[in-house]
């Protein structure tokens, strides 16, 4: 006898073999509906005109009646969706009243009977011919985690999984789905969506940070939303960059198997670059997160390593970097400076920070400069910006942004999450430095020299 397939079934295999950090049930809730109007306003409102097809449990997830009217869809549901009553209410996931409203109709999909042994955690697939996303929550209670799943080797597990359900329960459903999947004839798989889509819900959680710190008048609330929000970030941040490394893994192999033309391999070679950028920038956030939730303590080893030759050794990364929005660099290092006390690995990805932070918004033209110096018994290094503006007056309306809790800092203008300041005061004194804010553009951060190298001066 085959074995039953269900819906839990179907979650624990997208959750094998995966190390992360889990969340809270409430946590994964904010995480799920954030997640929901991210992919449906950001994504399928794009890709749902051509058709397609969509699975769901235990309530429809899609909430605009143009998704029900362009895609086919199937829905394992409790007993009386959409009007549940007793205890099946209960075990729905968490703010369905004010959702339900929009599930009125059962016209456009069918409803199938949820097996209780499928469990009550949401599941989401979609399928279209440019875009295709999983989304669910797997876990035990308040060992959650929001996985979401587009490459073609979990969408292909998925569909048959979900085929073999409907086998199992529903024949003619099974025959159905299976024809409607024929139908769609062959995939383009969205890279940009897996590379946009964990960003993007971080900003969309990010909005919503401040209506979560109303819970009580205790001292120590505002300390427990921040460790929440910055395990949260963590767990965030580790989903970010596992599909990037594996995108940049296939790119690799793809430019090393394959002949291509000139135009198609640099095209490969530029989005392994944002990928790249994009798993640094949330490993930066990653260990900021670990800092704010006291995971890790700020005094780590450091040893001995000399600045100026780390920027001098990245420069060529950097300028290339910076040269795709047309921006110059400069370093200014003089020879022969003494070493610091600092942590090589995590200054270097830190710089690339700080570059990045530092130069979102500039216009095409602008010149972003490092300058390293001694003073005293510390090495300052300087980052300046020179603008093609003739007035500093220009140079200082740029849009700083606003924090928007301890970790990240959103700016409107350019649309990025950056760290806050916090967080990056935070970081460099992990690494020995201290920083300082300039009311300009651009910023001064002290490091102090080893001892080694003070007794000889």
């Amino acid at each position: 006898m085959k074995k039953e397939i269900t819906i839990k079934k179907i979650q624990d295999f997208l959750l094998q073999g995966l190390q992360t950090s889990y969340v809270d049930d409430d946590t994964a809730r904010r995480m799920w509906w954030a997640s929901l109007e991210v992919v449906q306003k950001d994504f399928l409102n794009h890709n749902y005109n051509n058709g397609g097809i969509w699975v769901a449990s235990p309530l429809p997830a899609l909430n605009e009646k143009k998704f029900f009217n362009k895609l086919q869809g199937w829905l394992w549901s409790p007993e009386g969706f959409p009007y549940f009553k007793g205890d099946t209410a209960g075990l729905l996931p968490g703010d369905y009243p004010a959702k339900s409203k929009k599930f009125t109709s059962t016209n456009n999909y069918k409803v199938l009977n949820l097996n209780p042994r499928d469990g009550y955690e949401p599941f989401l697939m979609i399928i279209t011919p440019n875009f295709q996303c999983i989304l669910t929550i797997a876990g035990e209670k308040d060992k959650k985690i929001l996985l979401m799943r587009c490459d073609e080797k979990s969408l292909k597990s998925v569909i048959e999984l979900i085929h073999a359900k409907f086998c199992q329960e529903n024949s003619d459903e099974g025959i159905n789905f299976r024809l409607a999947i024929n139908k769609l004839g062959d995939l383009n798989i969205n890279d940009q969506f897996a590379i946009q889509f964990w960003p993007s819900l971080s900003a969309k959680l990010a909005k919503l940070i401040p209506n979560m710190n109303v819970k009580s008048s205790l001292k120590n609330e505002n300390k427990t939303v921040q460790i929440t929000e910055a395990k949260l970030l963590r767990a965030i941040s580790h989903e970010v960059r596992t599909p990037l490394t594996t995108i940049r893994t296939l790119i690799s192999s793809t430019l090393k198997k394959y002949n291509m033309d000139e135009s198609m391999r640099n095209r490969l070679i530029q989005i392994d670059n944002e990928c790249n950028e994009q798993i640094d920038r949330f490993g930066l956030i990653f260990n900021a997160s670990e800092l704010v939730s006291n995971e890790v303590s700020p005094s780590n080893q450091l040893a001995k390593i000399n600045l100026g030759t780390i920027l001098n050794n990245f420069e060529p990364i950097w300028s290339q970097q910076l040269n795709r929005r047309g921006i110059s660099l400069k370093i200014d290092v003089p020879n022969h400076l003494p070493e610091i006390l600092s942590d090589s690995e995590k200054l270097e990805l830190m710089l690339r920070g700080l570059i990045d932070k530092n130069t979102r918004g500039l216009r095409e033209g602008s010149t972003l400069i490092l300058e390293l110096r001694p003073a005293g018994q510390k090495l300052k290094l300087e980052l300046k910006v020179q603008t093609l503006s003739s007035t500093k007056k220009e140079t200082s309306k740029k849009e700083k942004g606003s924090d928007i809790g301890p970790v990240l800092n959103w700016n409107p203008q350019t649309g990025s999450l950056q760290l806050s300041q916090v967080a990056t005061q935070k970081i460099l004194e992990s690494l020995g430095g201290h920083v300082t804010q300039r009311r300009d553009t651009g910023l001064t951060v002290f490091f102090p020299i080893s001892d080694s190298d003070e007794s000889r001066m």
